[in-house]
């Protein structure tokens, strides 16, 4: 899966997109990524996070 955090592996979700009538028709669902510059076994190097990962602290940044 290419869309997916690099910490934690959430990725994409799928379902049903219901309209008024009731009518159903596949969607998906995709996660809060931001591409940042992070530090990786020692040397920075620019992964794809959700911002759950960067909110919580699981992720030491580059400035």
């Amino acid at each position: 899966m290419a869309r997916q955090c690099e910490i934690c592996g959430k990725g994409m979700l799928t379902g049903n997109k219901i309209s008024h009538s009731n009518r159903h028709s596949r969607r998906t669902w995709l996660p809060n990524l931001r591409t940042v510059k992070a530090l990786v076994d020692g040397t920075p190097k620019r992964i794809r996070v959700c911002t759950r990962c960067l909110r919580s602290g699981k992720v030491e940044r580059v400035l």
